[in-house]
């Protein structure tokens, strides 16, 4: 029977092992800045690591996107006149 080569996508530009994870990870991420490093197990990777910075920027792009969400259901409602005066 063949050996059948599975491959994994990998979502970042820079990979690092686990064992080199262990060796020196606040390097790693120094080295990374706000890019994501894959970090493999077996060639497969195992584990995204994203800088604090990096990942509350990944929250505020979530957070956009579902505002935006809202702006598109939202359109074409029942529209509602109000004076300035009035609020």
């Amino acid at each position: 029977m063949d050996s059948m080569t599975i491959t994994h996508p990998i979502y970042a530009e820079t990979t690092v092992s686990m064992t080199d994870l262990r060796r020196n990870p606040g390097r790693i991420l120094e080295d990374a800045g706000n890019f994501p490093v894959a970090v493999l197990n077996h060639n497969k990777p195992a584990a995204y690591l994203l800088s604090a910075k990096a990942y509350e920027a990944l929250l505020d792009r979530l957070d956009d996107a579902e505002l935006v969400k809202v702006v598109k259901q939202r359109q074409g409602g029942k529209r509602i006149k109000v004076k300035l005066e009035d609020l």
